[in-house]
């Protein structure tokens, strides 16, 4: 029985979508081909570690997103961009994204005719509907629809929000996103609430998270609990230290570590996130954290300038990287500890080698799989200011 569980799942979209490069591989040499890929970028640092799987690799995206278009007959489809492109591939079930909110897309895609609702056309600028974007808290069952439309002009929403949750009474929130701009990206700034408070909740080590339709959150939360407390295990906390938590988010890492440092500071640029991040650290009764909205680099530099210490930083920037200026003020700053998040080893390995340069030492390198399928790689990193 474990093994039938346990079969590899054939993907129709492969081919068309692109999504996800590692479809029709066996797992196991998913995680062979992954760690040969960190080791050939990283292994002049030291030892990479063999990256820790999932159990279970399937429909383990806690946010789904579609796009909302029409096909050549005319008919309403919903699913994602062809790599490379703008054209929408139909899909009706994806197998890394979270069954419950595909249904709920499916659902939605159905009720449009009905409700005389028009797909956006990128080419024209003409109908309503450009995305739908729905977040599931994995640990509370929590579920948040985000409807993308390009005019705030909703036709019988309050109808539609009530049809919608007769199907699928588990919504606990639908938000209104408007995004009127000629963009490719996904959401807009205006946001309208139509049922519930505006956000879901999720639990992460222990510790209660409020996500809003725009705060950062990881996409797999079963892995994200494994990395997070990597991370916390590298720093090496003892109570004593004072400890910056650097594009945190909605506060995550900085207050999962809070539990053992003596003072945290977390420094994001999202405002929307920072405000996330000071209501969680209330709900939660986590007392010896702040968060500061600005730049990181800049907040350090300050400190730095003002002769003020920080024992560890812990820094998970996006896929770009971090910039050298970025990096010069946490050299700067001067921790003993640093702990690194990647979510992309080739811009990890030009930062390692910037930091390396500036007497700090690799100490230990570990991948965590935080997107099956595809062959992006999470990695920590834990790097410690060498004696001089």
């Amino acid at each position: 029985m474990e093994e039938k569980k346990n079969a590899q799942k054939v993907c129709p979209y492969a081919k068309k979508c692109g999504g996800c490069q590692y479809q029709g591989i066996p797992y196991p040499a998913q995680l062979k081909k992954k760690h040969n890929q960190v080791q050939s970028l990283l292994k002049r640092f030291g030892t990479v570690k063999p990256v820790i799987g999932m159990k279970d690799p399937y429909f383990y995206r806690n946010k789904v997103h579609a796009v909302f278009d029409r096909d050549r007959k005319g008919n309403i489809i919903s699913g994602i961009y062809e790599q490379n492109s703008h054209r929408v591939v139909p899909i009706d079930q994806c197998l890394i994204e979270d069954e419950k909110s595909q249904e709920i897309i499916r659902t939605i895609r159905g009720m449009l005719k009905s409700f005389k609702i028009k797909t956006y056309d990128e080419d024209t600028g003409y109908g309503l509907l450009r995305h739908v974007l729905v977040r599931r808290g994995f640990t509370s069952n929590e579920v948040m629809v985000v409807l993308v439309v390009a005019s705030p002009i909703f036709p019988s929403k309050n109808n539609f929000v009530k049809a919608l949750r007769k199907v699928h009474p588990e919504i606990s929130t639908v938000v209104l996103n408007i995004n009127d701009k000629n963009t490719s990206m996904v959401l807009g700034e205006r946001e309208i609430i139509l049922y519930g408070k505006g956000f879901i909740r999720d639990t992460i080590c222990g510790k209660s998270f409020r996500i809003s339709a725009k705060s950062f959150y990881q996409v797999n939360p079963v892995q994200t609990e494994i990395l997070y407390k990597k991370a916390v295990e590298f720093a090496g906390l003892t109570g004593k230290e004072k400890v910056i938590d650097a594009y945190c988010g909605i506060g995550t890492i900085g207050m999962i570590a809070s539990d053992k440092a003596k003072e945290v500071i977390g420094v994001e640029l999202n405002k929307d996130a920072v405000r996330d991040a000071r209501i969680n650290a209330r709900e939660n009764k986590v007392v010896n954290i702040s968060f500061r909205q600005g730049d990181a680099g800049e907040f350090m530099e300050a400190m730095a300038a003002a002769d003020e210490k920080a024992d560890v930083v812990f820094m998970d920037p996006p896929r770009s990287g971090s910039s050298e200026k970025f990096l010069n003020s946490v050299t700067r700053l001067a921790p003993k500890k640093i702990v690194y998040i990647s979510c992309n080893p080739e811009t990890l390995a030009r930062d390692l080698l910037f930091l390396t340069k500036k007497n700090y030492v690799v100490k230990e390198i570990q991948p965590v799989e935080m997107f099956c399928f595809t062959d992006h790689t999470e990695v920590v990193t834990w790097l410690e200011k060498a004696a001089r």
